[in-house]
């Protein structure tokens, strides 16, 4: 590769790094052609754009990309040894991908992740990246939760309404 072809890939990746709130970095070595394929092509399925791509470029494009405010050198001790890239618009999405994957494979393995200011670092972190929320199953918590308090209000004033209607009544019938 020469050093415009570097230089390109790193301003790519920078750019893509600025935009992208949420990437993975993974180690998918030792897989055979065919499960890569297969990775690859789960990965299309779902929305999650994959690349691989030489620590020193990531690195890069990295520093090229925020700065020392961006909160990225964390994640430069995870690039050694080989490296993939996911990119995703959807948090959790990734991490699902690769737990499936590894239902029947061994890899690929997580070395990190960024998921908007947070870093998460190794495979352990797989799980709890896997149970983030997406941002459209948070809105529905949220509109849940903003709807019980009126439905409970709704019901103790069907509920009271009867309960009144009760001791009108009553009391009705205790004058005549």
């Amino acid at each position: 590769m020469t050093r415009e072809e570097k230089s390109v890939v790193i301003q790519e990746l920078s750019e893509k790094f600025k935009v992208s709130p949420y990437f993975y970095i993974a180690d998918s070595s030792e897989l055979t052609v065919e499960e890569i394929n297969k990775f690859r092509g789960l990965c299309f399925e779902k929305g999650v754009e994959m690349r691989v791509v030489k620590n020193t470029l990531i690195q890069k494009a990295l520093e090229a990309a925020g700065g020392e405010e961006s909160g990225y050198e964390e994640i430069y001790g995870a690039l050694k040894g080989p490296s993939s890239l996911m990119f995703t618009e959807v948090a959790n999405s990734p991490a699902k991908l690769i737990k499936e994957f590894r239902e029947s494979f061994d890899k690929p393995l997580l070395k990190a992740a960024f998921i908007e200011s947070s870093v998460y670092l190794g495979d352990e972190a797989l799980s709890e990246l896997a149970s983030l929320k997406s941002k459209e199953e948070l809105l529905g918590d949220i509109v849940l939760l903003l709807q019980s308090p009126a439905k409970n209000v709704v019901s103790a004033l069907k509920s009271g309404s009867s309960t009144i209607a009760g001791l009108v009544k009553a009391l009705q019938e205790r004058a005549e």
